[in-house]
């Protein structure tokens, strides 16, 4: 492998055969799929999906776009740039990294690495997916040079062995697919939140809040090999306090007195803190 080979990560949901093209995939089969204007595809078959519209809603994404582009989560970006440059490993010394967002939202913690990969001169081919289709709508026009579909963690539409590294930020953690679509030696970053994250938040939301426990779990077919925690405190007004509500599972189990208490706040100071877990394929 050499800087100038294909970038091409895909494989056809529908048969597991490798996917080519560039406006249009298609594989040894002639399963087709078209990109959408965005610069996106579809590779989420339809009876893999529970909902018609599964994933974040529009009005979240734009929530989350919108909190995370104010920069409160700025230590978090940095870091993982950071900890990519750190542990990314091409299949060959000449070769542009292969980097893997399983789970990628709409795209801001991407657009952080591929800044600090260009930063180093070091070069990068970075694909991305989300079951939200709203969210891979925006994280493919915010960076083009990237790759982006909608699909699942738990059914990849990715070749097997084409990352070298993945990234897994706050979703489902898909073991099998991770080990089939690394390389051999390849490494994936883990990111869980800290103990203290957003302790205070929750402290409003609930009358019994609690610390986030700090697990030591091992993952068959990996070995851990690096971990690194950083925290900090912001200030978040009451313009932004449902954005970040809606970033979290609390969201979803909150009862309904706690959503009014955070929602009466004038502004929120919490502690954010976040791990990243690094872990090399056996």
């Amino acid at each position: 492998m050499s800087r100038s080979e294909p970038f091409a990560p895909w494989q056809c949901p529908l048969c597991g055969a490798r996917l080519s093209g560039d406006s249009v995939l298609k594989c040894e089969k002639s399963h087709c799929f078209d990109r959408a204007k965005e610069g996106y595809w579809h590779l989420l078959p339809v009876q893999s999906m529970r909902t018609k519209a599964p994933g974040d809603s529009k009005e979240m994404v734009a929530a989350r776009r919108a909190f995370l582009n104010a920069g409160y989560y700025g230590i978090f970006g940095k870091a993982l740039g950071e900890l990519c440059v750190e542990y990314g490993v091409p299949a060959a010394p000449d070769a542009p990294l292969h980097l893997l967002d399983a789970g990628c939202g709409e795209g801001w913690y991407d657009r952080c690495i591929a800044q600090k990969f260009a930063e180093t001169g070091r070069p990068l081919q970075l694909a991305g997916f989300d079951i939200a289709k709203p969210a891979v709508r925006l994280a493919a026009k915010a960076l083009p040079t990237a790759q982006y579909a909608v699909a699942s963690s738990f059914g990849q539409p990715v070749r097997t062995g084409w990352a070298d590294l993945l990234l897994n930020c706050f979703s489902p953690f898909a073991q099998e697919e991770f080990l089939r679509v690394l390389r051999p030696g390849g490494r994936m970053i883990y990111v869980v939140p800290g103990a203290e994250h957003l302790y205070q938040m929750k402290a409003v939301l609930y009358e019994k809040p609690y610390k986030n426990p700090v697990q030591e779990i091992a993952y068959e077919g990996f070995k851990a090999i690096g971990e690194r925690e950083v925290a900090g405190r912001i200030t978040v007004p009451h313009g932004q306090l449902e954005a970040l509500f809606a970033m979290t599972p609390y969201y979803w189990k909150t009862p309904r007195g706690g959503a009014e208490r955070l929602a009466a706040l004038p502004e929120l100071e919490t502690e954010i803190s976040f791990r990243f877990l690094v872990f090399e394929k056996l």
